[in-house]
């Protein structure tokens, strides 16, 4: 496989691929196989103007083991650069700080293109990478997501505070809960990772820490599903 390829696997992330990208993917290879799902995305590669190989299963069970009969090549994913002053009056930022799990940060994705998140921001050091395993834990939504990979996350969150963008840290020890904070201007939402949370220097950039609100006898959420229930709240207030 070429360096300056990413590879995506499964369906409905080379669907998705196929729909933002078309005939700039590399090519797309199709199992050889009367399924008629796999000839409808066959179909679709070919309408999409993508460049179609059929290939025998074997072939493809070199790319992965969980293929679904599908894999496709493309360039790299765009990085776009974290401009805090561009943001608009109702801007939603989503930052990961220190993610390592490909699957929550796939996952992650996810809910963020659902729920409206503009940007993703995350730092280069000690997070998952762009993995054809976070491209399908997304189920192909990183293709339609912005982008922002960044050397500090720290420095990221100060001039997005210069800016005039709220920064609320999830964390469970927030004095407030979500709901109860004004979210229908400019929000920028910092998710920590599993185990270890939001980092001390991290918390300090936050104007506001919150908590999302608990019931029952577990102390904490996964990490892919506090950012989604924290998305929806954002969502929800702003309808």
């Amino acid at each position: 496989m070429d360096p300056s390829e990413r590879l995506i696997i499964g369906l409905q992330p080379v669907r998705e691929a196929l729909r933002v990208h078309g005939a700039s993917l590399h090519r797309v290879i199709v199992e050889q196989s009367e399924s008629p799902t796999l000839e409808a995305l066959a179909r679709f590669a070919t309408e999409r103007g993508a460049k179609l190989e059929r290939a025998p299963r074997a072939d493809l069970d070199r790319y992965a083991e969980r293929h679904q009969g599908v894999v496709a090549f493309a360039a790299p994913l765009a990085m776009h650069a974290f401009e805090p002053g561009d943001l608009g009056p109702t801007a939603l930022v989503l930052a990961l700080d220190e993610l390592e799990d490909p699957q929550n940060f796939g996952a992650i994705l996810r809910s963020a293109v659902a729920l409206g998140a503009d940007c993703i921001l995350w730092p280069e050091n000690h997070s998952a990478p762009l993995s054809p395993a976070t491209f399908r834990a997304s189920a192909g939504a990183v293709e339609h997501a912005k982008l922002c990979r960044v050397p500090s996350l720290t420095s990221a969150l100060d001039a997005a505070r210069e800016a005039g963008v709220q920064v609320i840290g999830l964390d469970m020890g927030g004095e407030q809960e979500l709901g109860a904070l004004d979210l229908k201007g400019p929000v920028l939402l910092v998710v920590g990772a599993e185990g270890k949370g939001l980092r001390k220097p991290v918390k300090q950039r936050c104007t506001s820490l919150a908590r999302l609100p608990m019931k029952g006898p577990i102390g904490s959420l996964n990490a892919s599903v506090a950012a989604a229930l924290s998305l929806y709240e954002i969502l929800r207030q702003r309808a």
